[in-house]
C-alpha cells in the first residue's frame, strides 16, 4: 500500500539537509510526498531540541499533527531529529499519540522505520548520533531551486557549558572533500546557483579527518565550479578564523562577503563560564583584522545574555562591545538551562524577567545599529538574487550577498521587466529599513 507522506522541519539549516535526506530515501522508496501535512497519511516531524523554544515548539508540532490523527486522515506520526534523540524514551512514554521515534543518527533508516510502523511497531530508533552522508542525489531539495544548503561536516567538539549540541549530534566529524565536492557539482547542474555552506563549526572542517583545517582548500574547490554563482559561509568560529581561510576569502570571487561569527559574549568571564576563548578586546582585534583584509563585509553574530552569575556590569560590556563592533546583522537569544549541559548545574541563575529585559535592551541597540548600517547602502548598486514577487509589498524581492535565507532581510526593488526567480539583477538603493532595503531594478 502507498502512503502519503506530511514532513514538518524544524529548527536549523543542518536539520533541514537531514529533513532533504529523509525525502530523497522515501522518494526512492516508492512513497508519495505532500506538501500539505492535513492530506498525509503518515506525518514526519523533524524536531529541533537546542534550546527550551526550540523544544516548546516542537511539542506544539506533535499535538499538532496529534490534532490532525485524530480528526484527520493522518495515521501515524513519526518523531525524528535532535527532540528525539534527546528525549526518545521519554516521549514514547509519555505521548501516546506518537507512533514512533527516531534519533540524528538514524536519517538514512527512515524508509525502515516507517515500514515498522506502518504494521503497528512502535520503534525506538535512536542509537549513535551520527550516520554516513550519502552520496551526491540522495536530497529533495526543500529551499527554492537556485540555492541550496551543503552540509560539510557533522557534530561538535567545543563542549560549550550551555550547549546540548554535542550530546545530540556527537563529536565532530567531517565529510570527506571529494563527496562535498561532487555533492555541490550535482547541486549546481541542477540549477542550484548559491551554496551555502554549514556545519556545527563551518571553519573547524577538515581537522579530525586530514589533521588541519581544510576550509581554505575546499571553499577553492567549490570556487571552480561553473554554474555556481554565490558560496555564503555561516556557523563560523572566531577561534578557527585561519590567516590562510581570511586571505582566500580576500582573494574569492564567488564567496559572499558575508560572514556569520557566533560569538556569544564578550565578557572574559562568562566567556570562560561558557567554556570559550578570548575578550572583548581580542574579539573587536579579530572583528577588525577581518574588515579591513575584506572590505564591504557583512558581519552577522548571535550573543546569549542572562547566563548564570552574569552581573549588570558584564551584561553592560556587552552593550559597548555591540555598540564599538556595529555588526550589520545580530540575534540575541536569552539563556535557559539545558539538560546534561555543566551550566545547568551552576548556582545564581539569572532571574527570567531579568533575562527578557537584557534581551530587549540588547535588540533595541542593535537595530538602531542595523538601521544605521543599512542606510549606510542608501544609493548603492547592489547584486540582487532574485526570489519572487511580494504580494503586499507590490514588489520583487531578492536578497544580496549580505542576506542569508530566512535568517537576515530581504531587498524589495520595482522593475519594468518581469524577473524570475533565480535571476541575478542589479538594484539601486533607495530606501532602508532596520532589515531590509527598497531599490529599483538597473
Amino acid at each position: 500500500m502507498s502512503y502519503n507522506i506530511g514532513f514538518i522541519s524544524l529548527g536549523c539549516a543542518k536539520n533541514r539537509v537531514d529533513t532533504e535526506i529523509m525525502l530523497g530515501c522515501l522518494g526512492r522508496a516508492g512513497y508519495d510526498v505532500t506538501s500539505a501535512v492535513e492530506e498525509a497519511d503518515f506525518i514526519v516531524i523533524n524536531t529541533c531540541g537546542f534550546i527550551t523554544a526550540a523544544k516548546e515548539e516542537s511539542i506544539a508540532a506533535i499535538l499538532d499533527a496529534a490534532r490532525l490523527k485524530e480528526t484527520g486522515r493522518c495515521k501515524k506520526i513519526l518523531v525524528a531529529g535532535c527532540l528525539a534523540q534527546r528525549y526518545g524514551r521519554e516521549l514514547l512514554d509519555e505521548m501516546p499519540e506518537i507512533d514512533g521515534v527516531m534519533g540524528t543518527g538514524s536519517v538514512p533508516e527512515i524508509v525502515a522505520v516507517l515500514d515498522k510502523i506502518s504494521v503497528g511497531e512502535r520503534p525506538l530508533a535512536t542509537g549513535n548520533a551520527g550516520y554516513d552522508y550519502p552520496g551526491p542525489g540522495a536530497r529533495i531539495l526543500t529551499t527554492p531551486a537556485h540555492s541550496a544548503y551543503l552540509k560539510i561536516a557533522e557534530g561538535c567538539d567545543n563542549r560549550c557549558t550551555y550547549c546540548a549540541i554535542p550530546g545530540i549530534r556527537g563529536p565532530y566529524r567531517s565529510r570527506p572533500q571529494e563527496n562535498i565536492i561532487a555533492e555541490a557539482r550535482e547541486l549546481c547542474s541542477h540549477g542550484v546557483r548559491e551554496l551555502i555552506v554549514v556545519a556545527q563549526e563551518t571553519t573547524r572542517y577538515g581537522i579530525d579527518l586530514y589533521g588541519r583545517y581544510k576550509l581554505a582548500d575546499l571553499l577553492t574547490q567549490l570556487e571552480r565550479i561553473g554554474q555556481c554563482r554565490w558560496i555564503r559561509l555561516l556557523y563560523c568560529h572566531p577561534d578557527s578564523m585561519t590567516p590562510e581561510l581570511i586571505e582566500l576569502l580576500a582573494d574569492a570571487e564567488k564567496i559572499c562577503r558575508y560572514l556569520d561569527l557566533p560569538l556569544q559574549h564578550a565578557n572574559k568571564r562568562i566567556l570562560r563560564m561558557m567554556n570559550r576563548k578570548g575578550s572583548g578586546a581580542e574579539l573587536l582585534g579579530l572583528l577588525e583584522n577581518l574588515r579591513r583584509s575584506l572590505p564591504g563585509l557583512t558581519l552577522r553574530t548571535t550573543f546569549l545574555v542572562g547566563f548564570p552569575g552574569e552581573t549588570e556590569a558584564e551584561f553592560n560590556e556587552l552593550l559597548d562591545f555591540m555598540a564599538a563592533a556595529r555588526f550589520e546583522r545580530a540575534g540575541v537569544f536569552g539563556y535557559s538551562p539545558e539538560d546534561g549541559t555543566a551550566a545547568a548545574a551552576l548556582p545564581d541563575r539569572v532571574d527570567e524577567s531579568l533575562i527578557e529585559e537584557r534581551v530587549d535592551r540588547a535588540m533595541a541597540l542593535q537595530q538602531k545599529i542595523s538601521l544605521e548600517q543599512n542606510k549606510a547602502l542608501l544609493g548603492r548598486e547592489l547584486t540582487v538574487l532574485a526570489e519572487g514577487w511580494d504580494d503586499d509589498q507590490n514588489l520583487y524581492w531578492g536578497r544580496w550577498e549580505g542576506d542569508a535565507p530566512e535568517i537576515d532581510g530581504r531587498v524589495f526593488f520595482a522593475s519594468a521587466d518581469e524577473v524570475a526567480p533565480g535571476e541575478f539583477v542589479r538594484v539601486k538603493v533607495l530606501d532602508a529599513g532596520e532589515y531590509d532595503l527598497t531599490g529599483v531594478k538597473l
